[in-house]
């Protein structure tokens, strides 16, 4: 196949539609493509973050711990990747069946409202299954259920 390479410094899909017939690019969620009314044909590479210490600094205590506290938080970051944070308030009575079909992390923060019989729950869980546990939760009783995303989950 014969191909003129031309190299593209920021906002490449913009110009996709009057430059070229087809670009290779590096996108995250693909979302940016998507705006432009571009599709991926294929994926031709998949990358992980990697975090490299150089020996020297390993073996440095005051560097090694600097090293390791970075790794935890973006292991953090990336893993709050996944996540969403859910409260809501549900009546006292009602709490148990609740928690009976609400996954945490470990187990659900519980909190007393200023409402007599009323608590606060909160909790953190896969995002992939919220969209059928929100109306769960709403059958089971609970009220202004709030989802969030997170910014980092350390175990």
């Amino acid at each position: 196949m014969k191909a003129e390479v031309e190299f593209s410094w920021g906002a490449t899909e913009m110009k996709a539609h009057e430059l070229v017939d087809a670009i290779v690019d590096i996108t995250e969620t693909g979302s940016s493509l998507r705006a432009n009314r571009l599709r991926i044909v294929d994926t031709l590479l998949s990358s992980t973050p990697r975090l490299i210490a150089n020996h020297g600094s390993w073996k440095d205590a005051w560097k090694r711990q600097k090293i390791e506290t970075m790794a935890l938080l973006l292991k953090g970051a990336l893993d709050a990747e996944t996540k969403v944070g859910l409260k809501m308030n549900i009546a006292r009575k009602d709490l148990e069946h609740l928690l009976q079909s609400l996954p945490a992390l470990r187990n659900p923060t519980i909190s007393n409202l200023s409402q007599e019989g009323w608590v606060a729950v909160e909790t953190i869980i896969d995002e992939h299954i919220v969209r059928e546990l929100i109306p769960a939760l709403k059958a089971a009783g609970a009220e202004g259920i709030i989802e969030y995303p997170l910014n980092k989950v350390v175990y």
